[in-house]
């Protein structure tokens, strides 16, 4: 018994003493915009061995969103480097004795469940062969859309309501958390940002919001009866692709 379970441990440190150590760098960037760190809560990493999906490593991406001015305002040539030593990231290290192709699975932004978005790519792993810098990185499209007011399930009194309307509010910002603003580098006059009114399950009309300071945007619903009202507002760039939704519910009381 105790010469089985010696060879079994030294079959075991044989096995090990042939794997190496290998680390991957994996990023995640949001579409048009800068990478996803901890200001918006990362995103989150799984690496999986493709063939029986064990996962190899798994964190999430920590770090700066990174260097505005390379990332957004520059030119770039062939092999130039986005990412800087403090932007974010998440370093795999995995021990493998053989080339292993991987699945890079990315779950971003981690903490925003209304706006998540699962991406994800494949690749040959070698042992000891390191890829740093940017790594893999992984695209992140959309807008993170938050509806701020009227709240969900909000129950309003229809005499509370002013002359002016129901005033509609949602930030809205980019899938790595960069702002918004008319002018800006994000400009919020590319981006089409409506609220679709629904009462009773039907729809009622909808409302270009406007943007008054940086990831505000805000309307005027004009209310005359009670019932259960529905607001989708969906955030809209031609140009980019990106798109954006949340929707809320709240009744209206006579």
């Amino acid at each position: 018994m105790k010469k089985s379970i010696l060879l079994l441990a030294i079959s075991l440190i044989c096995i090990n003493s042939f794997a190496t150590e290998t680390k991957l760098m994996v990023r995640a960037k949001a579409k048009d915009a800068k990478f996803v760190g901890s200001s918006i809560g990362g995103a989150y990493v799984m690496v999986r061995n493709a063939m029986n999906n064990n996962i190899l490593a798994e964190g999430l991406t920590t770090g700066s969103t990174g260097n505005t001015d390379l990332i957004m305002k520059s030119s770039h040539d062939r092999y130039t480097q986005l990412s800087e030593e403090s932007t974010a990231g998440f370093m795999a290290v995995v021990d493998i004795d053989q080339p292993t192709f991987v699945r890079v699975e990315v779950l971003s932004p981690m903490n925003r469940k209304n706006a998540q978005v699962q991406a994800s790519t494949e690749l040959w792993l070698i042992p000891g062969k390191d890829i740093l810098g940017d790594g893999i990185v992984l695209e992140i499209p959309g807008f993170i859309v938050d509806i701020l007011k009227p709240n969900t399930h909000q129950y309003i009194a229809l005499e509370s309501i002013p002359e002016t309307g129901l005033e509609i509010a949602a930030n809205i910002v980019m899938m790595c958390g960069c702002p918004i603003q008319e002018d800006g580098i994000w400009d919020s006059k590319l981006m089409e940002v409506k609220a679709l009114v629904y009462k009773d399950g039907e729809p009622l009309g909808e409302i270009a919001l406007k943007n008054p300071s940086q990831n505000t945007f805000t309307g005027q619903l004009e209310i005359t009866e009670a019932g259960y009202y529905q607001i989708t507002v969906y955030a809209y760039n031609a140009k980019t692709g990106n798109t954006g939704v949340e929707t809320i519910n709240y009744v209206v009381r006579g």
